[in-house]
């Protein structure tokens, strides 16, 4: 059974289509009645069907499925304008897409379409390249492609997206039906990129050629892009023409329900002079909507809770029933090995008080040691046999030959770059105003085209009010992290999300990489990471498991 998901955004439809697995028949039967009800834009009812499917996913650790219903309510959210939840629902389905390309190309488009209609512009052509980056097939990348093109234009960038949309159309896309429409859109947005630029005449014939196609391949959704290309070509010109284009726009927009495209019809009839029954109209629309959104955002936080109090709740019950199972002197003895714990542990943190300021200052000391020793080790491991071998070929080889100062210079470039790697690892940090952008800008260093790091929700932390000694901390132990994933994961996605609430700020690192055995974390030397975070009260707890990937969350008080 195929499943389609459809996302409408600006004037565009983007098709995504799964195949999942469906073992589990109580799941498989709330996933089916989501969709169905998302086929029939009951968005409310798909959503609490989509979740309550994906909880019982969780429990079978299906996770072609979970990452399926997570999409399927991400798109919902945009849909109803909640971009922001949206971010975070793809946010926790990132570590079950692991390595399917069709899920990971869908989650960066959605999140690119999420950050274009937040106007972070920059941030959207990242994951539209993202998504560019993971596809398979020239025909997926169009989408996408045609999106960065979009985002170029609202940049005022017109140069950079007629060349784009020049280019997607030089592939010569095969005629049939979803390609015409495909090549209509991708005309229509060139001769609105034109027209933008103020060459009309080739605007205008791009802008007619894209609505013909479009009426040709019966493109009704699409039509209502071209209708509001030509009037707003004509706004200046010939009001009579645009109010025409604004009209047709309009009345396929209100046939689709799609309040976006109606609103900015109407304001280009407003705009043309066209009298207040229009004005009044796009007040009543435009009042609706706000309010509809803002229940909407309020019924998917209310569902995702009330999903998460369900199964606490059920997963007290059980406990309770377990409970009611053990005999009456098996209870007897728990409760007394109970007393005698919680005896135990007021001990414990009354000895545990009294020590603190001193293992505070140890656990500096020993953190100072460990990076010390750690330098030490690289500069030994990776440096100290290559530097040997670059004396040695110096001394044994003929450097009046081109080939052999070739080698010796590539050589020493090698060396060079680890030098400068070990020094970026170790180097002071600015916790100035900068901090932010300087964090971002190393984390994603890592990224390459084996490895998609994505970064969430920096912006929501107030960096100003962070002290210094935290700031530093935040950024060795996440520096740690990445090193620790470039050197022993083989991870492809990284996901690194941010959140700040009441008195704490939390991290949560996550990554779909090999994972290992808890007992071999102090090994791999990230015990270091616990004694920075304990220097600053804080409290780091790592998840992993062989091939089950890694995930680490930070808490710190503000």
């Amino acid at each position: 059974m195929f499943i389609f998901l459809v996302c409408v955004s600006c004037q565009e439809k983007t098709t995504v289509t799964f195949k999942p697995n469906l073992p589990n028949e109580g799941a498989k039967s709330l996933q089916e009645k989501g969709i169905a009800h998302f086929q029939e834009s009951n968005y409310n009812n798909a959503f609490y069907y989509f979740n309550k499917s994906k909880v019982l996913f969780e429990t079978s650790k299906d996770s072609a499925n979970i990452v399926f219903n997570l999409i399927q309510m991400a798109n919902i959210q945009q849909i109803n304008g909640d971009y922001y939840g949206s971010k975070e629902t793809l946010t926790e389905a990132l570590p079950y897409s692991k390595n399917d390309n069709n899920y990971i190309v869908a989650i960066n488009n959605f999140f690119g379409i999420a950050d274009k209609e937040l106007s972070i512009y920059d941030d959207a052509i990242f994951y539209y390249n993202q998504a560019i980056k993971s596809s398979k097939d020239s025909i997926s990348i169009q989408s996408p492609l045609n999106n960065i093109a979009v985002v170029y234009i609202k940049q005022k960038k017109y140069d950079k997206a007629i060349e784009l949309l020049k280019s997607i159309l030089n592939k010569k896309i095969v005629d049939n039906q979803l390609s015409l429409k495909s090549k209509a859109r991708v005309i229509d947005n060139l001769g609105f990129a034109y027209f933008k630029k103020g060459m009309n005449n080739s605007g205008i014939e791009l802008l007619n050629e894209g609505l013909k196609l479009r009426l040709e391949a019966n493109d009704d959704y699409g039509s209502i892009g071209s209708y509001l290309h030509l009037a707003e070509f004509f706004s200046k010109t010939n009001f009579e023409k645009s109010n025409e284009y604004a009209k047709k726009a309009y009345e396929k927009a209100t046939k689709f329900n799609s309040v976006d495209e109606r609103l900015k019809a109407l304001s280009l009839l407003i705009s043309n002079g066209s009298g207040t029954v229009y004005a009044q109209k796009y007040i009543a629309i435009n009042d609706s909507i706000i309010k509809i959104r803002n229940n909407y955002k309020n019924k998917f936080a209310k569902i995702k809770y009330d999903s998460k109090k369900e199964k606490d709740e059920n997963q007290k019950l059980r406990l309770e029933k377990a409970e009611n199972l053990l005999t009456i002197q098996e209870a007897k003895y728990q409760r007394i090995f109970f007393i005698i714990g919680i005896i135990s542990l007021f001990c414990l943190l009354a000895y545990l008080k009294k020590r603190y300021e001193n293992q505070n200052r140890i656990d500096k000391i020993k953190t100072a040691y460990d990076t010390e020793t750690r330098i030490a080790k690289d500069i030994h491991d990776e440096l100290a046999n290559d530097v040997f071998q670059a004396i040695t070929y110096t001394q044994t080889q003929s450097l009046n030959s081109g080939d052999n100062k070739e080698t010796l210079l590539q050589n020493l470039d090698h060396i060079y770059s680890r030098v400068r790697g070990i020094s970026r690892e170790n180097s002071n940090i600015e916790t100035g105003p900068n901090y932010a952008a300087n964090l971002k800008e190393m984390l994603s260093t890592y990224n390459s085209d084996s490895t998609n790091v994505i970064i969430t929700n920096i912006e929501k932390i107030n960096w100003e009010n962070l002290d210094d000694e935290k700031k530093v901390a935040i950024h060795r132990i996440l520096q740690e992290l990445m090193v620790n994933m470039k050197k022993h994961s083989e991870a492809h996605l990284v996901a690194i999300t941010f959140d700040s609430k009441s008195n704490l700020v939390t991290i949560k690192y996550s990554d779909n990489g090999k994972g290992c055995e808890k007992s071999k974390i102090i090994k791999n030397g990230l015990n270091n990471m616990e004694n920075r975070i304990l220097a600053i009260k804080g409290t780091i707890t790592f998840d992993t498991e062989p091939s089950k990937g890694f995930k680490v969350k930070i808490t710190m008080p503000k």
